[in-house]
């Protein structure tokens, strides 16, 4: 597999000078100066590719053209913001760039509750607590219904939240969930956004009565419509799985399983409509089991998110090391290599560790512990490619 890595453009505070000295041979990357819905221009890609390039590193992945939410629901101008897509499209295959990470979660792209939670050797990562979670839903959110959706078991822990949260342990929470893990790609709430809650609020509101099934309608339509271009120019569109792939906050979630994937796969059944296989997000779902799914799907894969999580028996769930967790890891590389080989793969949401949480690096996004993950996933890849040649021999 190429090893890439993701980069938020020329004002990441890790650089491509660094990530070429560490191995990284692609960047995954995106133009996010430019708002969800427009066109990106065909010179504003070239500019990009050319400034990777001159590192001596490619443009391998696009992590994320962004799908309107308007395009998921189905409003008025969905139609409208489709072709402004297709335009993008076509030009990034034009600059000879031919993969596309995208999702179709409405709202919310991924969530935590706690970014820095402590691990016994110093380190600390990302969790995921349902009754935190369930507190920001019941009680500052204040969602319509929401005590429905939560067990008698967590609505008795938000009840005894409520007792010792102060305002300060709210305002974390709001941070936590949708703005620190959203505001830095793209993101439909902004970091210094003033009232994100009630963005946020208004954000639901407009998938009122958008069912599981209208979702996936609304999905088939969109990428029925970009396939011809994808045709025309190869252009290979991977979704990301949902993360976590639960139902959360009553939104509609259509990719947490095998049911979604085989669905979506079989509905528009060009191979240019793929899957990027995000071990940690299908791993956090302990329904899944992740070598079986990779093993199905390996030939409609496009690009390879490598992580793991731990899943507790109360569903809590936490990121863990690239060498641990229930995805096994191990066994994934030595799918892909054999199935899929010379497919992009990107470490991910690794552990902050060495001072990384003291310089400001995106939730999920350190460069200690990706540069540690890349180097234990470098030496499994490199393992699994001698299984594979003593095998041949």
């Amino acid at each position: 597999m190429e090893k890439t890595w993701r980069w938020f453009g020329k004002k990441d505070k890790i650089t491509l000078s660094m990530l070429r000295q560490i191995g990284v041979e692609g960047i995954v990357t995106a133009l996010h100066e430019i708002p969800n819905g427009e066109v990106w221009p065909l010179e504003a890609i070239l500019n990009l590719k050319e400034y990777i390039e001159s590192y001596g590193l490619r443009w391998s992945v696009v992590e994320s053209l962004p799908v309107c939410e308007s395009i998921k629901y189905g409003g008025p101008d969905r139609d409208e913001l489709i072709e402004k897509y297709k335009i993008s499209l076509a030009n990034l295959g034009k600059a000879g760039i031919h993969t596309i990470c995208y999702n179709f979660m409405p709202v919310l792209d991924w969530a935590r509750t706690d970014l820095e939670n402590p691990n016994p050797d110093g380190t600390s990562s990302l969790f995921f607590n349902h009754a935190e979670f369930a507190y920001f839903d019941c009680n500052i959110l204040k969602r319509h219904g929401a005590e429905a959706d939560y067990t008698e078991e967590t609505l008795a822990k938000v009840q005894e939240m409520k007792k010792v949260f102060t305002l300060e342990d709210e305002h974390r929470l709001v941070e936590n969930i949708i703005v620190k893990t959203q505001g830095f790609v793209n993101g439909n709430i902004k970091e210094d956004d003033d009232k994100p809650v009630e963005i946020f609020r208004s954000l639901l509101a407009l998938y009122q009565g958008i069912t599981p099934k209208k979702l996936r309608e609304n999905m088939k339509y969109f990428l029925q419509a970009i396939m011809p271009v994808c045709n025309e120019w190869n252009m290979n569109m991977c979704v990301h799985p949902d993360d976590p792939p639960l139902q959360i906050l009553g939104l509609p979630r259509i990719v947490t399983c095998d049911k979604d994937i085989e669905w979506f796969l079989n509905a528009v059944p060009n191979p240019h409509n793929g899957l990027t296989f995000c071990a940690g997000s299908l791993s956090a779902g302990a329904h899944n089991d992740v070598p079986a799914l990779a093993l199905k799907y390996a030939d409609r894969t496009w690009f390879v998110h490598l992580r793991s999580t731990d899943v507790f028996p109360n569903g809590d769930f936490k990121e863990a090391s690239h060498l641990g967790g229930r995805a096994n890891i191990i066994e994934l590389v030595r799918i892909f290599e054999t199935k899929h080989p010379g497919l992009p793969m990107r470490v991910d949401h690794a552990p902050l560790m060495l001072g990384d949480e003291k310089m400001g690096y995106n939730a999920g996004y350190s460069f200690h512990g990706r540069m540690l993950a890349l180097g234990q996933i470098e030496g499994v890849m490199a393992t699994v490619k001698r299984e594979i040649e003593e095998n041949k021999i």
